[in-house]
Parts: C-alpha cells; sequence; structure tokens
C-alpha cells in the first residue's frame, strides 16, 4: 500500500486505518523506525516476551504455528491433571 501522510506540528504521523488492518498494527503496539537517506521505514517490533496480549487476548508466539491437534492434546491433558487434582487422587502421602 501507498499513502501519503502529514506531520503534524508535534511530529507525529498517522497510520492510515486500512494499512492498520493489514498489518494488525493497534494502539500500544511498538514500532521500530529505520531511515537510509531520506527514506523512513517503519515494522511491526515483535515483542521479547513469548506471551503478548492481542486484542484483549494472551498470544504465545512460537515462531511457527502450532497444530490444532496438539493444542488439543495439551488442554486434554492440563483439564485431565485439574480433575484429578480436586478430586484429590493427587495428594502428597
Amino acid at each position: 500500500m501507498n499513502a501519503t501522510v502529514r506531520v503534524d506540528k508535534a511530529g507525529r504521523v498517522v497510520l492510515p486505518k486500512t494499512l492498520r488492518d493489514e498489518l494488525n498494527i493497534e494502539a500500544g503496539d511498538t514500532l521500530e523506525l529505520e531511515s537510509d537517506g531520506e527514506r523512513v521505514t517503519l515494522r511491526r517490533s515483535l515483542p521479547s516476551s513469548r506471551m503478548y496480549k492481542k486484542r484483549g487476548i494472551w498470544v504465545f508466539r512460537s515462531g511457527q504455528p502450532i497444530p490444532a491437534g496438539l493444542t488439543d492434546k495439551v488442554l486434554h491433558e492440563i483439564r485431565e491433571q485439574r480433575d484429578k487434582d480436586v478430586r484429590g487422587q493427587n495428594l502428597p502421602r
């Protein structure tokens, strides 16, 4: 996408909504700025933590997709363990 934007008196630039939507940029996101001659490049800054909040939901960033079958299996195991704990089957003796 190409667009022309104006710098305001405070030095701010508004990114067009279509671009923000396309790149999933939200209020509070961090962008990296790089300049080279007269060229300025902005890019999304990846969170340093593997967990970050996106649209109010905690997201785990692994760098690659996690298969749905694996997440289902892990959730099932966690729920089974929680159920055993609630029933007192895993109490130390």
